[in-house]
C-alpha cells in the first residue's frame, strides 16, 4: 500500500483502508534507495555569464553534472558572454520565444521529463505557473531582491538607503517602484505591476524548497510571508581558480600566495604569507549603481600611500565612474579593465594587496568579497545586506559603516602601510572561507536537497492517491448501506 495508509479486514464491510503514522525509515524504504542521477530542469532568463548569479548556476550545475546528473537549461536570453561553456554544461537548453511562454515550458518539459524543476532568477508569471502545474517538485534559489522588490535592489532610488520593508503599496507610493528605467531601448521609463509582483510572491511562495545564500534574505523572505521550514541556508559554490575543480589546492609553504592557489579543506596555513609589493587595489562587480563603485572612487582620494586600482567588470554605470575618476584626479592610478574571466581574475587576486568592496545596497551576499578571500586578501567593505555573515571587523578585513567614504578610506591606507597587519587579516579570511564554505560539502548538501524534494513529493503523491482511493470507498460503503435490502 501507498505510504501513510494500511489495509485491514472489517467484519462488517470486508477490506478496507484506514490512515496511519509511517515512520522516516519505512518512507526511505517505500521510495527507495537515494538515486545516483536525476534529471534536473534549470530555469533561469539567462544563458551565458553576467554577474555572481550566473557564475553559481554555471558551476552548480557542472559539478551536479559531475556527480552523473543530467541538467537542462529553460532561459529568457542569452548574454553574449562564455555561452559555448553553457551549452557544453547543459545537455539541452530551451530558448522562451517571449509569446506563449507557458505552453514552451510544457513543451519543454514533455521534452526533457526533469525530475526537479530548478527557477533561479525568473519573473514570468506563465512560466511559474506551468512550472508549477506540473507534479514535479518546484524548488527555488533566491540570488537577489527581485522576488519581493518592484526595483529589485531594496534600497530608495534617491538616497540610496537600504529598504527594510515587506513588498506593499509603499512600494507604489512613496517609493515610486511603478516606475522604472527601461534598460531594453524605447522610452526610458516603464511601468511595474505591483499586482503582478504580487502575483509572483504568492507563486513562488508554493515552492517545495527556496534555497538562500545568507540569513539577510532568509529574513527579507520571512518578512515577505514565506514558509520559514521551506528556507535553506546553502552556502555558495566558488570555482576553484584556473582548474575548475572543487576543493582543489593547497597551501605549499610561503610559496602559497605567490602561485595564489586556494586554501583546501583539509589543508594547513603557513606562518608568513608574502604580499606584493605593487599595492594593487582590486575591484570587482557588476558596474551598477547599487555597488557603489562612485563611493569607492571618492574613498579612493583619502589614500596617501601610491597605490594602483584596477577595477574589473562592466555596466550600466561605468560610463559615468570613469569621468568620475579623472575629475577626483584618479585616471592615473585608477584602470578600467571590464569584463574579466576567471582565470584573468585569479591573475589580478594573485598581484593584489587587498580587495575592495564598495556595494550600498543590500548585499544578498556578495560573492566576490569570500572569493577574493579564499586567496589571501584582506577586504573593506561598507556594512550592507549579508557582508556581515563573512567578514568581521578587523579579523578578516575591515567592515567600514554604510557610505562612509572617508573611513573607507583610511582603511585601505592602514592595510597598504600596514603589510603584517594586510598579511595577518589575509591569512585569516583564507582558513575563514575554508572552514565555512568547503564546497564538497556544499554540493554534497545540495545533493541531499534534490533527493529530499523528490522523495517529498513522491510520498505526497502516494498520501493522495491512497486518500482519494480512501473517499472513493468510503462512498462505495455508503451507497451499499443505504441500499434497501
Amino acid at each position: 500500500m501507498p505510504g501513510g495508509w494500511a489495509l485491514l479486514c472489517s467484519p462488517t464491510f470486508g477490506w478496507g483502508i484506514t490512515k496511519r503514522t509511517v515512520s522516516t525509515e519505512e518512507v526511505s524504504n517505500t521510495q527507495g534507495v537515494k538515486p545516483s542521477k536525476m534529471r534536473l530542469l534549470f530555469v533561469h532568463r539567462h544563458l551565458g555569464e553576467l554577474g555572481g548569479a550566473e557564475a553559481n548556476i554555471h558551476l552548480t550545475a557542472e559539478q551536479l553534472g559531475r556527480r552523473g546528473h543530467m541538467t537542462g537549461l529553460l532561459y529568457g536570453s542569452a548574454t553574449g558572454k562564455g555561452e559555448d561553456q553553457w551549452r557544453a554544461t547543459f545537455s539541452e537548453c530551451f530558448r522562451l520565444p517571449g509569446y506563449r511562454n507557458g505552453t514552451a515550458t510544457q513543451r519543454a518539459l514533455e521534452y526533457f521529463t526533469p525530475d526537479v524543476l530548478w527557477v533561479h532568477n525568473l519573473s514570468d508569471l506563465e512560466v511559474l505557473e506551468a512550472l508549477l502545474q506540473s507534479p514535479k517538485p518546484v524548488i527555488r534559489t533566491v540570488h537577489d531582491h527581485a522576488l519581493y522588490c518592484m526595483r529589485s535592489y531594496k534600497y530608495d532610488y534617491f538616497t540610496r538607503q537600504i529598504c527594510l520593508r515587506p513588498a506593499s503599496t509603499y512600494c507604489i507610493f512613496p517609493c515610486l517602484a511603478s516606475v522604472s528605467r527601461n534598460h531594453r531601448g524605447g522610452l526610458p521609463l516603464k511601468w511595474v505591476s505591483y499586482s503582478a509582483k504580487r502575483q509572483e510572491i504568492r507563486l513562488n511562495q508554493h515552492c517545495r524548497r527556496l534555497i538562500v545564500f545568507s540569513d539577510y534574505i532568509r529574513q527579507e523572505l520571512l518578512r515577505n510571508g514565506f514558509d520559514g521550514p521551506r528556507i535553506e541556508v546553502h552556502a555558495p559554490l566558488f570555482r576553484e581558480g584556473g582548474g575548475g575543480k572543487l576543493g582543489v589546492g593547497s597551501w605549499e609553504e610561503d610559496e602559497a600566495r605567490q602561485s595564489c592557489s586556494p586554501l583546501s579543506p583539509n589543508s594547513q596555513p603557513p606562518s608568513s604569507t608574502p604580499l606584493p609589493s605593487s599595492n594593487l587595489i582590486v575591484w570587482a562587480g557588476q558596474i551598477v549603481r547599487g555597488k557603489g563603485l562612485d563611493l569607492f572612487l571618492r574613498a579612493l582620494t583619502h589614500v596617501k600611500t601610491n597605490f594602483e586600482c584596477a577595477i574589473l567588470g562592466d555596466g550600466s554605470h561605468r560610463a559615468y565612474c570613469e569621468k568620475l575618476s579623472k575629475k577626483l584626479g584618479l585616471s592615473g592610478r585608477v584602470k578600467f579593465y571590464g569584463f574579466v574571466g576567471p582565470e584573468q581574475l585569479q591573475e589580478f587576486f594573485c598581484k593584489a594587496s587587498l580587495f575592495a568592496f564598495s556595494s550600498v545596497w543590500p548585499e544578498p551576499f556578495g560573492m566576490a568579497g569570500p572569493e577574493a578571500m579564499r586567496h589571501g586578501l584582506p577586504v573593506v567593505a561598507f556594512d550592507a545586506g549579508a557582508v556581515r555573515e563573512w567578514l568581521t571587523d578587523g579579523a578578516n578585513g575591515f567592515l567600514v559603516p554604510w557610505g562612509n567614504t572617508n573611513l573607507f578610506g583610511v582603511r585601505i591606507e592602514q592595510l597598504l602601510q600596514n603589510r603584517d597587519l594586510a598579511q595577518t587579516m589575509g591569512r585569516c579570511a583564507r582558513e575563514r572561507v575554508a572552514r565555512e564554505f568547503n564546497p564538497d560539502r556544499a554540493i554534497e548538501r545540495l545533493d541531499d536537497l534534490l533527493f529530499r524534494v523528490v522523495q517529498e513529493t513522491q510520498t505526497a503523491a502516494s498520501s493522495q492517491q491512497s486518500e482519494n482511493f480512501l473517499n472513493y470507498e468510503q462512498r462505495t460503503v455508503r451507497t451499499i448501506a443505504s441500499a434497501p435490502l
